[in-house]
C-alpha cells in the first residue's frame, strides 16, 4: 500500500484516468473510502433479500412469487460480489455476515421498514432498485477501482430486470384501479420520500467528498437524486399516482414539494410534512435503525447452514 503522503499524488493520477487494480495502488485514505462504499452496497443487497421474501408472500400468483425469489437470488449474488471484493482488501466475509450487530449494517433506512403487501413489493422494485441502478450505473461508468467496475457489468443487467418487474407491476396496479390503485398510492406515499433520503446529505451541507475525489463515483448526491427523480416522477405521473415532487421548467430540474427532510412516523409509515427536521436528526434516525432491522438481520444470521428462509443460496 502507498504511504499516506502519496494521497495527493494518487488523487491526481486518478483525475488523469488512472485505474486502481490492487491494494498496492491505494493509499490508506483511498482504501477506507472504498471499504465504506462497498460495505453499503453489500449490506443493501443483502438486507433487501429478507424484505422481499416477506413481501413475496402476498404475491397474486405462484409465478409472481417465483419472480421475486429470482430477484432475491440475484440480490444475494450481488451482496456476495461486494463482500468478495472486500475480502480482497482484508475484510472477513464471515465477519461481515455474522460478526456485526443488526444496527451496525449500513443499508439504507428504507430497508428497515416492513414491505407488507404486493403493492409495496413492486414499488420497492420500482423505487429502491431504481435508486440502486442510479448509484451503481454511476459507479460503473466512473469508478477508478477496476475490479468493482468490471463486476458491476453483471449487477447492472440484473438490476434492470428487477426495475422492469417493479415498473410493469406498478402500471398494472394503477390500471386496475380501485383497491389495487389505492394500495399502490399508499405505498408510494411513504416510499417516495424514503428513497429521496437514500442519496444522502444535500451537496451544500457535505464537508467531505472523498468518494468523488477518489473517483469511486462521478455524480454528487443531489445530481444522483435528480437522475432518480427524472425517471420516477414521470412514471408516477403517467399512471395517475401522486408524488411530492415536480419538474421546474425555469430551473430545468426536479423540485421536492416539501421542506426536505421531514419527520417520519415509522410505526405508521407516514411522513409528517408539516414537521421539518435537520439532517442531524435524520442521521440519528438512521443510526437507531427502523422496526424491521433486527428481524431481517437475525433472519440472515440465523441461516448459517446455507439456506435463507428455506431457500438454498
Amino acid at each position: 500500500m502507498l504511504p499516506p503522503e502519496k494521497d495527493a499524488e494518487l488523487r491526481q493520477k486518478i483525475a488523469n484516468g488512472f485505474i486502481v487494480e490492487t491494494e498496492e495502488d491505494m493509499t490508506p485514505g483511498y482504501k477506507a473510502a472504498l471499504e465504506v462504499i462497498l460495505t453499503v452496497q453489500g449490506d443493501t443487497e443483502l438486507v433487501s433479500a429478507p424484505a422481499y421474501y416477506f413481501a413475496s408472500k402476498d404475491a397474486p400468483s405462484i409465478n409472481s412469487r417465483l419472480a421475486v425469489y429470482a430477484i432475491i437470488q440475484d440480490e444475494l449474488g450481488h451482496a456476495n460480489i461486494a463482500y468478495r471484493l472486500l475480502e480482497d482488501l482484508g475484510v472477513s466475509k464471515q465477519w461481515l455476515m455474522y460478526g456485526r450487530a443488526p444496527h451496525e449494517f449500513k443499508h439504507p433506512y428504507g430497508f428497515d421498514q416492513a414491505l407488507e403487501n404486493w403493492a409495496e413489493m413492486v414499488v420497492a422494485n420500482g423505487f429502491f432498485d431504481r435508486a440502486g441502478i442510479t448509484l451503481l450505473a454511476d459507479v460503473h461508468k466512473n469508478c477508478s477501482y477496476g475490479p468493482w467496475q468490471r463486476a458491476l457489468t453483471k449487477v447492472d443487467r440484473e438490476e434492470v430486470l428487477h426495475l422492469r418487474h417493479g415498473e410493469s407491476w406498478m402500471k398494472r396496479l394503477a390500471k386496475a384501479g380501485g383497491a389495487a390503485k389505492e394500495a399502490l398510492q399508499r405505498a408510494v406515499d411513504w416510499m417516495f420520500p424514503v428513497t429521496l433520503e437514500w442519496f444522502g446529505l444535500p451537496d451544500h451541507l457535505k464537508k467531505h467528498n472523498d468518494q468523488l475525489e477518489y473517483r469511486l463515483k462521478g455524480l454528487t448526491n443531489d445530481q444522483l437524486r435528480q437522475v432518480w427523480m427524472s425517471a420516477t416522477v414521470p412514471l408516477c405521473e403517467s399512471i395517475g399516482i401522486r408524488v411530492p415532487a415536480h419538474y421546474d421548467n425555469g430551473k430545468q430540474e426536479y423540485h421536492i414539494d416539501y421542506e426536505f427532510p421531514v419527520e417520519f412516523d415509522a410505526k405508521e409509515k407516514r411522513w409528517l410534512f408539516d414537521q421539518p427536521i435537520t439532517w442531524q436528526q435524520v442521521f440519528q434516525r438512521w443510526k437507531q435503525r427502523g422496526p424491521m432491522n433486527q428481524t431481517y438481520v437475525n433472519m440472515i444470521q440465523g441461516e448459517k447452514n446455507g439456506t435463507f428462509g428455506g431457500l438454498r443460496w
